[in-house]
């Protein structure tokens, strides 16, 4: 008989997903841009989503795929750009799958006890503020 010594980590809730949405919405309208922020948990599944009324319209779309993507490959989109380029590990990965990943900054895993739970996707600003923004929410969720 094996017993299994591996603790279960909580997974990302709804409140969780709330916490997420209103962090990475509030740093961007402190910087004054107008986004879309998608949250799924670990199956991929949505949990949260928000486009602002001003945002364009294809933010919801890119926040949604940016988040996928995070959480497809366990890294911030913005580490994967290289990846996809021609001659990189991933370079053909977009067109071989039949999955909705885009690798612009903006995704961002989430992690609870070094487990991934879930994954968040901004839109609507440049690369490196979706980003930045995702990423603050990211903190945000580890200090709450």
């Amino acid at each position: 008989m094996t017993i299994s010594t591996t603790a279960a980590v909580a997974p990302l809730t709804t409140q969780d997903a709330e916490t997420l949405v209103e962090a990475a919405r509030s740093a961007a309208e402190s910087a004054g841009v107008t986004v879309a922020v998608t949250v799924v948990d670990a199956g991929g599944h949505l949990l949260a989503f928000r486009r602002d009324d001003r945002a364009v319209l294809i933010a919801g779309e890119t926040s949604t795929r940016k988040a996928y993507t995070a959480l497809q490959l366990n890294a911030p989109t913005a580490d994967l750009v290289d990846a996809v380029q021609p001659g990189g590990l991933f370079h053909t990965l977009p067109t071989a799958l039949d999955k909705p990943l885009l690798f612009i900054a903006g995704g961002v895993p989430v992690q609870r006890d070094g487990r991934l739970i879930g994954a968040i996707g901004v839109g609507g600003g440049a690369p490196e503020q979706d980003h930045g923004f995702a990423t603050a929410a990211v903190d945000a969720l580890a200090r709450a």
